[in-house]
């Protein structure tokens, strides 16, 4: 989990607590900014997952290379 996870989450909840404050008062504005707040929310949890996963594929990357690194020189140091 990162940064972009837990805004994300405050954000959607945030914004079902506008969206439920808008339907309750009848302020249709409240009510979208809410749904509106939610998109965001969505949003920022995506970049999240993107970002997590960029990571971990960086992450596999870095170990294959160091272990392709540590094969050639056992390989050409015998």
């Amino acid at each position: 989990m990162n940064k972009e996870h837990v805004k994300g989450t405050a954000d959607e909840v945030k914004g079902n607590v506008k969206e439920a404050a808008g339907k309750a008062t009848n302020d249709s504005s409240t009510e979208a900014k809410g749904k509106l707040d939610q998109l965001k929310g969505k949003a920022e949890q995506a970049f999240g997952d993107v970002k997590d996963k960029a990571s971990h594929a960086a992450d596999e990357m870095k170990e294959k290379t160091e272990e392709f690194s540590h094969k050639m020189k056992e390989k050409f140091n015998k």
